[in-house]
């Protein structure tokens, strides 16, 4: 199985920018679709982000879209997700996630085998 460890999270002010990164170890990270995630207190875990395998294929929750941009170096076992324009309702604990499976048209945690122990991301106005 793999391992994915987050970093990256840290406090910025609103309008500010992170670039959170997810190294994986243990397999090879082009074996996986990928998807970062985020839950903040006393809300479900959501969807920001999921890349494809050839990083191709590429899908963002509503909220982020235009915002963030996720990437994949497959040389480097990493993916990324970089964070723009961030603002307080984006603070939360942020999740990269691994699966063998199909890219989907989705973006749901439950389809997500694998998982980081996520990094926080705290953005003050």
């Amino acid at each position: 199985q793999v391992q994915l460890v987050e970093s990256g999270g840290g406090s910025v002010q609103a309008g500010g920018s992170l670039r959170l990164s997810c190294a994986a170890s243990g397999r090879t990270l082009s074996s996986y679709i990928m998807g970062w995630f985020r839950q903040a207190p006393g809300k479900e875990r959501e969807c920001a982000a999921a890349i494809s395998r050839s990083g191709v294929g590429i899908y963002y929750g509503d909220s982020v879209k235009g915002r963030f941009t996720i990437s994949r170096d497959n040389a480097k076992n990493t993916v990324y997700l970089e964070m723009n324009s961030l603002s307080p309702e984006d603070t939360a604990v942020y999740y990269c996630a691994a699966d063998t499976g199909l890219t989907r048209r989705r973006c749901y945690p439950s389809d997500y085998e694998y998982w980081g122990q996520g990094t926080q991301v705290t953005v003050s106005s």
